[in-house]
């Protein structure tokens, strides 16, 4: 991995994390607005949208990392959560791990909700569950965005071209 491609990584996950955040606004946003009216139920359907949008763009993060540091991306029937298994462990000499333990705990709450919006009818869910996790969303996000962040300084300083040379 050369300077150039750690470079271009960080671009696009310094993006995705700007378009992770604004789903982020746009659920917190819904919830206000589900939580001063009383008929709220198609606001929970569309907050229940952008917390499944929330956790397709992490993965989204996680399955870039994956094909272009680790250069595996898991492929058994439980894939969504080996990956966010992978992303929090250290890989010995290709990478550090990408979130920490008490991120990927957060995060797996929104794998299993995303899972639950796939699979269900939004008549189905729960709206006390939808803004349990809506509640919760800034935090998740901010300590990924800070895993994030970290991880892409790591990486750039293990592949720094040297004083003097070109990337």
């Amino acid at each position: 991995m050369n300077f150039s491609e750690i470079a271009a990584l960080n671009g696009r996950l310094q993006q995705a994390l700007l378009d992770i955040e604004r789903v982020v606004e746009r659920a917190e946003a819904m919830l206000q607005t589900a939580r001063a009216t009383s008929d709220n139920d198609y606001y929970y359907d569309g907050i229940a949208l952008n917390l499944h949008s929330f956790y397709a763009g992490v993965e989204a993060i996680f399955e870039d990392v994956a094909r272009t540091l680790d250069g595996v991306i898991p492929d058994s029937p439980n894939w969504h959560r080996e990956l966010l298994k992978q992303m929090a462990a250290q890989i010995a000499g290709v990478r550090p791990a990408v979130i920490s333990v008490e991120t990927r705990d957060c995060l797996d709450e929104y794998r299993s909700f995303q899972h639950l919006v796939r699979n269900l009818y939004t008549f189905r869910l729960r709206a006390s569950r939808i803004a349990e996790l809506c509640d919760g969303l800034r935090s998740c996000y901010a300590a990924l965005h800070a895993d994030v962040v970290e991880f892409m300084q790591a990486m750039q300083s293990l592949d720094a071209p040297a004083d003097g040379e070109r990337a």
